[in-house]
C-alpha cells in the first residue's frame, strides 16, 4: 500500500509577504509620533524637576543670606554681553546649594568670571543647568551653557540696577519686596542660548532674560533707523546690550519657576501683557490664575 506524500511547502507567497511588510510599516508610522511624544513628555518632566531643584537652592540661599542672590555681581552697569568685568552670575552664588561646593570653593569671586584661574570652574559642566530637550551642551568657546535664566525685567532692557525683576545687577531682593505675591512672580525661566554665549558662570544674557519677547529670544530685531520727522522711532540698543526673552525646546511653551518655588508650564499663547506683569515684582497688576 502506497502513501502519497505531497511535496508542497507551506509558507508566505511574495504578495502576502509584501502585505505584512506594508502593515508593519504603517504601524511603525503610527506609533513613532506617540513614542516621540512620550519621550518629550519625560524630558519635560525632568526639566521641571531640575528647575524645582534650582528654585529650592535659591530659597536656601535666601534663608541663609536674608535675600535672593544678585542676578549678577559687577561694579557698574549696564551689563554688556562681553567677557569684561566681574560678571559673577547667580548660578555661581548658589553652587553650595546644588551640591557643587567644590566648584564654589575653587571659584575666586574677586578675580571675576573671566579670570584664567576661574576657567576650570567655567568649563565644569553642571548637569541640572541643562534642559534634557536641548540638543547642545556646548555653544561658545567650549563652555557649558545654562538653559535656565533668571528674570531681570518685564520688558527688553539692558541688565542694570534699576530693573524690576527678581535677579538683576547687584540685586538683593527679599520676599517682602515681592509686592505682587511670590506665586505670581517669575523667578527663573527657560532660555534658548544662541551665539556669543559666555557660559553658565557669566551674569550676562547667558543666565538672565526678560519678558520682552517670549518664545523668540534667539531672534534679535534689526535696528530701526529714525527718519526725518519720525520722532517716535525707538532707539535700538547695541547688540552687546540686548538681552532677549525666554524660550525653550519644548512644544507650545516653556517651564518657569515662580518665586514661591512652584514650577509652571506657561503657554506661548499667553497674553503678552499678562506675561509682562508676571515678570515685574511690584507693578500691582491683577494676574489670572492658570496664566
Amino acid at each position: 500500500m502506497f502513501i502519497y506524500k505531497s511535496h508542497r511547502r507551506s509558507g508566505f507567497t511574495l504578495v502576502e509577504l509584501l502585505v505584512v511588510i506594508a502593515i508593519i510599516g504603517v504601524l511603525v508610522g503610527l506609533l513613532l509620533p506617540a513614542v516621540q511624544a512620550a519621550r518629550e513628555a519625560a524630558r519635560r518632566a525632568q526639566c521641571m524637576n531640575q528647575m524645582m531643584q534650582l528654585g529650592l537652592a535659591l530659597h536656601h540661599y535666601e534663608f541663609n543670606a536674608g535675600h535672593l542672590p544678585a542676578g549678577v555681581i559687577n561694579s557698574e552697569g549696564p551689563i554688556r554681553n562681553e567677557s569684561m568685568g566681574q560678571h559673577v552670575s547667580w548660578t555661581v552664588q548658589i553652587l553650595p546649594f546644588i551640591e557643587e561646593g567644590v566648584a564654589y570653593n575653587q571659584f575666586k569671586l574677586e578675580s571675576g568670571t573671566y579670570a584664567d584661574e576661574n576657567r576650570p570652574v567655567r568649563q565644569h559642566r553642571i548637569r541640572i543647568l541643562g534642559c534634557p530637550s536641548d540638543p547642545d551642551s556646548y555653544r561658545f568657546d567650549g563652555l557649558p551653557i545654562s538653559t535656565y535664566a533668571g528674570c531681570h525685567h518685564d520688558s527688553e532692557a539692558p541688565i542694570d540696577d534699576d530693573n524690576n525683576g527678581l535677579l538683576f545687577l547687584n540685586s538683593n531682593i527679599r520676599f517682602a519686596d515681592i509686592v505682587d505675591g511670590s506665586s505670581y512672580t517669575i523667578l527663573l525661566g527657560e532660555a534658548r542660548i544662541g551665539e556669543n554665549n559666555l557660559g553658565w558662570a557669566s551674569g550676562t544674557r547667558a543666565t538672565l532674560r526678560n519678558a520682552g519677547n517670549f518664545m523668540a529670544s534667539t531672534r534679535v530685531a534689526a535696528p530701526r533707523n529714525a527718519v526725518e520727522g519720525d520722532e517716535a522711532a525707538p532707539e535700538t540698543p547695541p547688540d552687546s546690550l540686548h538681552v532677549g526673552g525666554f524660550d525653550s525646546f519644548h512644544t507650545g511653551g516653556a517651564n518657569f519657576v515662580l518665586a514661591d518655588g512652584s514650577v509652571q508650564f506657561v503657554s506661548q499663547n499667553i497674553d503678552p501683557s499678562m506675561f509682562s506683569y508676571m515678570a515685574n515684582r511690584a507693578d500691582e497688576q491683577l494676574i489670572e490664575p492658570g496664566f
